[in-house]
């Protein structure tokens, strides 16, 4: 069985794919918890501010780059033979191409709207 690491700074719960959107914790029961790497750390997507922008809209506008972090985080790792790296939705749709990065899709929430987990995982593609 292929390898998932999660790159992410938290666990990521999945839960059955019949479990409702909003659920009291602890009441169902995750099929798999994938816990951070310990062996790498987080993936973040990095942001270079290039300078003001004016279009005259009343409030301030930033020109500003994103990509890979160059504060000393690590960009991800190179691909290997059957492992799928687990990163957050912006880090996934900045590396589109790689075949071998996964988001969290389809969430779960608890009764007062935080996300506690998902019920899929998705690789992005453009439309």
């Amino acid at each position: 069985m292929a390898e998932i690491v999660n790159l992410t700074p938290h666990p990521v719960r999945i839960f059955p794919s019949d479990t409702p959107d909003r659920i009291e914790p602890g009441s169902v029961t995750p099929l798999r918890v994938i816990t951070p790497s310990t062996q790498h750390q987080p993936v973040r997507l990095g942001q270079r501010v290039i300078g003001p922008d004016d279009l005259d809209l009343g409030v301030p506008v930033e020109r500003v780059a994103f990509g890979a972090a160059d504060d000393g985080v690590p960009p991800l790792p190179p691909p290997v033979e059957g492992t799928y790296y687990l990163v957050s939705l912006v880090v996934g749709l900045a590396a589109y191409g790689r075949d071998d990065v996964l988001v969290c899709h389809d969430t779960v929430r608890d009764l007062d709207g935080s996300i506690i987990g998902v019920r899929a995982l998705a690789r992005p593609h453009r439309l």
